[in-house]
């Protein structure tokens, strides 16, 4: 039976069942219906304190364990307790919406332009044969492909570390670049 035949005999179904429910029918029906915004609101809130935790946890491992570590003069320690820590500088880097157009700009002025790549894209619906065809055939089939622009952020921050340990002037705020020190930890 095809998904086409299961949904038109459920509402053959639902047309037939014109009875009118019982009180005790409705009541199970909004037993279920509480369940489930129970169930959501429960998922929201622990969304939350997830996203909460891992704040938490990103402030630990790029600021608070990195300080007390440069505190004492360490870079690297194994505890008593087996655990190894390490701490190794990170970059960061990621171009905002609002610094889009200077960004890539600028990248284009100071020779980078090649950071930048080009994105195509066509919504050829469900004809696979059509999203096949180089850009040529998709205008010519009458498909209209658009493009954007886009600097993945791992490249970026590559970029941004070999930029500064060259010695190169970058505007570091534009890309939303900054380095840091961040802590990992190997169970022993």
């Amino acid at each position: 039976m095809s998904s086409t035949d299961i949904f038109a005999e459920m509402a053959a179904d639902a047309v037939e069942a014109k009875n009118i429910p019982k009180d005790e029918q409705l009541s199970g029906i909004q037993n279920i219906v509480q369940k489930q915004i129970s169930l959501e609101t429960q998922v929201a809130a622990q969304e939350q304190v997830l996203k909460e935790l891992k704040r938490e946890l990103s402030d630990i491992q790029t600021h608070e364990l990195p300080q007390a570590m440069d505190a004492i003069g360490l870079i690297t320690v194994t505890l008593n307790t087996g655990e190894k820590v390490d701490i190794k500088p990170f970059v960061s880097a990621s171009i905002s919406k609002t610094n889009k157009e200077e960004a890539y700009a600028w990248l284009r002025e100071h020779g980078h332009g090649d950071l930048i790549k080009v994105i195509t894209k066509v919504d050829t619906g469900r004809d696979e044969e059509a999203a096949a065809k180089a850009q040529k055939a998709l205008v010519k089939a009458g498909l209209a492909p658009s493009t954007e622009e886009s600097v993945h952020s791992g490249t970026l921050k590559v970029w941004v570390r070999e930029q500064v340990e060259a010695g190169e002037p970058i505007p570091l705020e534009l890309f939303g670049a900054y380095f840091g020190q961040k802590s990992t930890i190997t169970k022993g």
